[in-house]
């Protein structure tokens, strides 16, 4: 557990250029949102508590992006693919472009694994309609557990990936104070109409549909990139409006200032 004297001698070691800071791993992160009766609703987990990072907060379901997303480009030419290509993310994300493959097929994976919810479906127009059974479960633990990859599954599957079901949201990194970093790039997604979120996975305690305005008055432990990201959506009446709103993109890396003995960050 890193302690308060332990973070301060961290900020000293970096101030004095006696800390080479860690380097930031990729990472996507999904805002699942749908069309709520009172307005636009997001889906947030809460992770348990002694886990390595971010233990105890409210996130969106997201990890980091695995040598298989990567892999899983590189074989773009079999897996179908709904919507704005790599090169459009990439430009979208200011990323080469293999890199924005992979972030959007690490967030497909990821929004399955932690979330239940696959954004895909055999065509252009459908998409899948019920992944909830016991053998759609058993293809998500092998998937989480690294036994195939998401092209694997797609693949076998006849399906295709439905990058068209997501939108860029924005874009941060985890500040060089911190022992585990990462560059993370933020989605939003609509919901598929006839799937669900299923409680699955072991690393949240908690998971909730709530309004994002409600989620930053209510008191929920948060991250500032999370914070955000929910104050981007409360500006949204509706899932149609968040996914076509015309965002620019900009990496935020907060930097750590000393006031005495308090620690600020500042973005």
């Amino acid at each position: 557990m890193t302690t308060e004297s332990d973070t301060f001698e961290r900020v000293r070691m970096l101030l004095a250029g006696e800390l080479v800071p860690a380097s930031p791993r990729p990472a996507a992160t999904v805002a699942l949102v749908r069309d709520g009766v009172d307005g636009l609703e997001v889906y947030l987990l809460r992770r348990v508590r002694g886990m390595s990072f971010a233990a105890g907060m409210h996130v969106f379901p997201g990890g980091s992006v695995d040598p298989a997303d990567r892999q899983d480009r590189d074989v773009g030419a079999q897996v179908g693919w709904v919507g704005p290509g790599p090169d459009w993310w990439a430009g979208r994300f200011s990323t080469e472009e293999a890199l924005a493959g992979a972030l959007v097929s690490a967030a497909v994976r990821e929004t399955f694994e932690e979330a239940g919810v696959l954004l895909a479906g055999p065509s252009a127009e459908l998409l899948v309609d019920d992944v909830s059974g016991d053998d759609w479960e058993a293809e998500r633990v092998a998937l989480e557990g690294g036994r195939q990859s998401l092209s694997q599954l797609l693949l076998r599957r006849g399906l295709l990936l439905r990058a068209d079901l997501l939108a860029p949201v924005a874009h941060w990194i985890t500040p060089e104070i911190e022992p585990k970093r990462f560059d993370t790039r933020f989605f939003v997604a609509a919901l598929p109409e006839r799937q669900l979120c299923r409680d699955v996975g072991t690393e949240a305690d908690r998971r909730l549909w709530i309004r994002p305005e409600e989620a930053l008055s209510s008191g929920l432990t948060i991250m500032p990139p999370t914070e955000a990201v929910l104050t981007d959506l409360a500006g949204h009446p509706d899932v149609a409006s968040a996914l076509h709103a015309d965002r620019e993109i900009t990496a935020v890396l907060p930097r750590v200032e000393v006031d005495g003995d308090r620690i600020t960050l500042v973005m």
